[in-house]
């Protein structure tokens, strides 16, 4: 491994407004390092932590080797870096989702379809997590940002489970964390064993159909799961 080269400390230019600019070097740093991280998810998700070289990854990111080790110290670093980035573009993608608390029914469909389509739109998610999980998660439970990424989808739920309590809509013995694993559950299931069930069941499950299909069947679970228990019904008044 070649010797790592040293941080040049770019000064910081100001705009005519007088705002501080990002310079050239700095912002060429950045784009390096993003080049990087972006063909690091790319070579994970198709060959795998083990098969995922750092030659693989700084070739696909037309780099060298030695900026893998300056930018993220090691292989395990990118790694760990790959998994809180597909985390953090699936927060800021949900952070899009125009919800309204008060109506808390049709805001939880709205989590149910992003979810259910997130997973479907980015089998690279599917496949880093399946990964992650084959090496018992001991790289990602080295990070230190991991905790923060469900946090955002819990809090959300809890809010909308709250607001259907306070409406009589959603039963009480409920919590956000049971409901979310239900979510993603569902959603992760399918898409990471879709080519094996298809097999299995004889039939596409990528097909459009299918995949709609799934769709209304989750979020039908899920409404049933929250919907208030049914007050017992008064067996019939005998006849004389």
């Amino acid at each position: 491994m070649s010797a790592t080269p040293r941080k040049t400390r770019t000064a910081a230019k100001k705009s005519p407004t007088g705002r501080r600019t990002v310079g050239v070097r700095e912002q060429a740093a950045q784009t390096t390092r993003d080049n990087i991280l972006k063909a690091a998810i790319k070579v994970f998700a198709r060959y795998g932590y083990d098969g995922g070289s750092v030659e693989k990854i700084s070739k696909a990111a037309k780099s060298f080797d030695r900026m893998i080790y300056y930018y993220f110290g090691s292989k395990e670093g990118l790694y760990i870096e790959v998994i809180e980035e597909i985390y953090r573009r699936m927060n800021e993608a949900e952070e899009q989702l125009n919800l309204r608390p008060d109506q808390p029914l049709e805001a939880l469909q709205a989590v149910v379809r992003f979810v259910v389509g997130y997973y479907r739109r980015h089998p690279e998610f599917v496949t880093l997590l399946n990964t992650e999980n084959l090496h018992k998660g001991r790289h990602i439970v080295k990070s230190v940002r991991a905790r923060e990424y469900s946090s955002p989808a819990i809090e959300i739920i809890r809010q909308l489970l709250a607001s259907g309590q306070a409406q009589g809509l959603f039963r009480l013995d409920i919590s956000a964390r049971d409901l979310y694993l239900l979510i993603a559950a569902n959603g992760y299931f399918y898409m990471s064993n879709r080519h094996t069930l298809s097999a299995f069941l004889g039939e596409d499950l990528e097909a459009p159909e299918a995949l709609a299909h799934w769709e209304e069947f989750v979020i039908d679970t899920v409404l049933r799961a929250v919907a208030p228990a049914a007050p017992p019904t008064s067996p019939p008044a005998p006849t004389s």
